[in-house]
């Protein structure tokens, strides 16, 4: 999951616990579907945050570059 993908789930589930009023809703709560779906962006976030850092590291990592010179023998 994508930073983008998982603040547009916390923003989602942000409207539906937040904004969202239902006066019937026949077997399932909006506001405990944004309620979990803020908890899996914020999970989603947390994830592609320490993935990008890892991956920056890695990446990020100067490498020790050495000069090799081979003598050979001049006929």
């Amino acid at each position: 999951m994508s930073i983008g993908a998982s603040i547009f789930l916390i923003a989602v589930g942000a409207i539906l616990e937040f904004a969202v009023t239902v006066q019937d809703s026949k077997g399932f709560d909006l506001n405990a579907i944004g309620v979990i779906l803020m908890v899996v962006g914020a999970i989603g976030l947390c994830i592609s945050l320490l993935w990008t850092r890892r991956v920056v590291d890695t990446v990020g990592t100067p490498v020790r570059r050495e000069t090799v010179v081979h003598e050979r023998d001049v006929i």
